[in-house]
């Protein structure tokens, strides 16, 4: 059986899952704690690594050692070629995930140069790509998650919860739990409880700041983040932030090809309201802008998840930089 477990793509929500799977090698808390290494590739030195793969286990017939970002330590053939040489030397009582978010397109998969290692090591080793789903996926996801969380939702629920949270899987598993908390797990998840519980006055309000961020009113941008950040969790609301940028980049794209609004409701894959309203949004920013936003939303991720500021000052941070 493999003890390397490789996973990656752009579902940052799908890597979590698949790591919580391998909690249940412990029985007792206070041991999986003492065998439990969680590490950043970008953050340890190699002896470190080495020490935290090659320890024996305490009280416990295997070990626990969950890397991240590994892609981003050892790029490159050369680097690729180390680390996969390192692989070769993880002993077999230690289970090492590995956990790479990055953007990967589908296509590109099989050619991964994990993957291709993977199938070489089959014995040891397992390599599976999480891509996000795409919109029109979205229904089918929700249904499958809720399940996966002990309850169930109808399929028009699904569909309104989708247009809600577009393909943020995160945030569309924290609205289900707090959509099957609602029902007590009693019924079916119903459209008429996706409508009194779920985010439509937070969608509504991040429509409301993006507007406000293209009239370049800091003032009230600053407000409505505040007011959101109030009520939402930051790393959910800046998952809505990214996304509506994301369909303002798509829908200008379409309207600098001289698109239709028809032809942006087909692109953008979401309700015909939502992309009505990027599409009227779309013109206060040009591709450039866009371009620029969307790139520092990525660095402000990456700062995040790895210390160097927190996100609710990223955010508030970026709305000074974008309305000076």
């Amino acid at each position: 059986m493999p003890h390397i477990h490789y996973y990656f793509g752009n579902d940052e929500y799908a890597l979590r899952q698949q790591a919580k799977r391998f909690h249940v090698l412990f029985s007792d808390p206070t041991t999986a704690e003492m065998n439990t290494s969680r590490l950043d590739a970008r953050a340890i030195s190699e002896n470190e690594l080495n020490n935290a793969v090659s320890s024996m286990p305490f009280l416990a017939s295997q070990r626990l050692v969950i890397l991240e970002n590994v892609s981003k330590r050892y790029g490159g053939q050369e680097g690729h070629k180390k680390f996969t040489a390192f692989l070769e030397s993880v002993p077999p009582f230690t289970q090492l995930v590995i956990l790479d978010h990055e953007e990967v397109k589908e296509k590109d998969i099989p050619n991964h140069w994990m993957v291709k290692w993977a199938a070489k090591h089959a014995e040891i080793a397992e390599a599976r790509a999480f891509l996000l789903p795409k919109a029109r996926e979205m229904p089918a996801w929700i249904v499958a998650e809720a399940k996966r969380q002990g309850g169930s939702i109808e399929p028009g629920a699904a569909a309104r919860l989708a247009e809600m949270t577009g393909e943020n899987t995160r945030q569309a598993a924290q609205e289900i739990t707090k959509l099957l908390t609602y029902v007590n797990y009693a019924h079916p998840i119903g459209l008429e409880d996706v409508e009194a519980v779920s985010i439509v006055t937070a969608s509504a309000d991040v429509f409301e700041l993006v507007d406000a961020l293209g009239n370049r009113d800091g003032r009230k941008s600053q407000r409505l983040l505040h007011r959101l950040l109030e009520e939402r969790d930051a790393f959910e609301l800046f998952g809505m932030v990214v996304r509506q940028f994301r369909l303002l980049t798509i829908a200008r794209e379409v309207m600098d090809e001289s698109g239709t609004l028809e032809e942006a409701v087909s692109a953008l894959g979401t309700h015909p309201f939502v992309a009505e309203k990027a599409w009227n949004q779309t013109r206060k920013f040009s591709m450039e802008t866009l371009t620029s936003i969307y790139r520092r939303l990525l660095a402000m991720d990456e700062a995040a998840k790895t210390g160097v500021m927190p996100l609710d000052l990223a955010l508030d941070t970026f709305i000074v930089e974008l309305t000076r």
